[in-house]
């Protein structure tokens, strides 16, 4: 199992739909996190371009994108652009 940053970088003018579709975006996103493949997430600040990051565990990149094809903000295209990284942690840990 491998570790992956991911990170959404959201539509321009897509905030009305992401508070639209955010409760079923949070519902996806629990679901992985209760079965342990989500480790953490969250939205950036309000500095620079709204997004988030999320760490997870997949076997590959290519697992974890077809995962991340159903969550609800990538389905309505509320996700300008996704990145999927393979994670080598040093230090502290979120397992």
């Amino acid at each position: 199992m491998a570790t992956f940053a991911v990170t959404y970088t959201y539509a321009e003018d897509s905030a009305r739909a992401r508070d639209e579709h955010r409760p079923k975006h949070k519902e996806f996103l629990e679901s992985q996190f209760n079965a342990g493949r989500l480790r953490v997430s969250g939205p950036f600040g309000p500095d620079g371009a709204p997004g988030a990051l999320l760490v997870f565990e997949a076997e590959s990149a290519d697992e974890l994108a077809a995962l991340l094809d159903q969550d609800p903000f990538h389905r309505a295209d509320l996700i300008a652009e996704r990145t999927i990284r393979d994670w080598q942690i040093f230090f502290g840990g979120v397992k």
